[in-house]
């Protein structure tokens, strides 16, 4: 199988960003706040002390500085660890999921999001427990006056071996067409993945199956995050089948772009037995995180 220099170098370095460890140049400490004021400063810094009127907190750049409560917007307690170089980098909002395919990373109980890609295929996800989460999604067919809408179910199980560092998880997709008589398509699948929410690499095998027949070959689907940025990670999310005795592959690149309130996706889609003259497939989705 041949696959474009320049991709491979791409999803293997994808490999070593993602099992690496950020060096953090902060020590541990405890009770550190993140607080935002009413007029849109955000002070981060450890708690000295607090009552009904004020909060007094130490910060790195400013020192010990009182706030009233009247003029605090927000004020949360947060993981020191995400302090680097005296910036916080906030939860990765779109931590789960890749371009479409799924990390073995789950949702927490209560989270949820909705996806958006090219403005016609719509999921939605919700966190049952800490390790089951349900999606749903469909094409909206419908807004052009046809009955036949394409539409799918995405459940998952999630088991975190190791919490900050691996997880496994099982689950599938299955689908049909409402208003037309028919087996359905899907495909079920087992992933593993070694990384935190921020970087990540997974592996994955899936069988598909159509009109009840199940396929007799694995999709292989290999899988990279890694946050170079406070709100910016690169992404590669690539597939492998063999059929007639030749590997087909699609890969893909891609960036996000991730303020706290939402993901914007923006990359290429190639697949591996195309001439030098074919670029890619533009990829776009935006995903909006809801709930805790």
């Amino acid at each position: 199988m041949k696959i474009n220099g320049i991709l491979f170098l791409v999803i293997l370095s994808s490999f070593f960003l993602a099992t690496s460890v950020h060096a953090q140049d902060n020590a541990v400490q405890s009770d550190v706040y993140r607080i935002v004021t009413n007029d849109g400063n955000t002070y981060i810094g450890t708690l000295v002390s607090e009552n009904d009127t004020e909060v007094v907190i130490r910060t790195e750049s400013v020192g010990e500085i009182t706030l009233q409560r009247s003029n605090i917007k927000s004020m949360e307690k947060i993981d020191p660890k995400r302090i680097r170089e005296g910036e916080y980098w906030h939860e990765n909002p779109h931590s789960t999921r890749y371009l479409f395919s799924t990390s073995a990373i789950g949702l927490r109980k209560g989270e949820g999001y909705y996806q958006n890609t090219w403005i016609f295929f719509n999921n939605v996800n919700y966190g049952v427990t800490d390790n089951i989460s349900l999606g749903a999604g469909l094409i909206p067919t419908f807004l052009f006056g046809t009955g036949s809408v394409p539409f799918w179910i995405m459940p998952k199980l999630s088991i975190p071996i190791s919490t900050e560092s691996f997880h496994i998880a099982a689950g599938g997709l299955f689908g049909g067409v409402l208003g037309e008589e028919n087996a359905g398509v899907g495909l079920a699948y087992g992933i593993a993945t070694v990384g935190n929410r921020d970087s990540n690499l997974s592996l994955g095998l899936g069988y598909g199956y159509a009109d009840g027949t199940w396929a007799d070959i694995p999709l292989i689907n290999v899988n990279g995050m890694y946050r170079f940025k406070k709100n910016m990670y690169f992404i590669s999310e690539n597939y492998f089948v063999t059929a007639g005795g030749e590997t087909l592959g699609l890969l893909s690149v891609a960036l996000r772009w991730a303020p706290e309130n939402f993901a914007l996706d923006f990359g290429l889609l190639r697949p591996t037995d195309t001439g030098g003259e074919f670029i890619g497939v533009p990829w776009l989705g935006i995903a909006i995180p809801f709930g805790k």
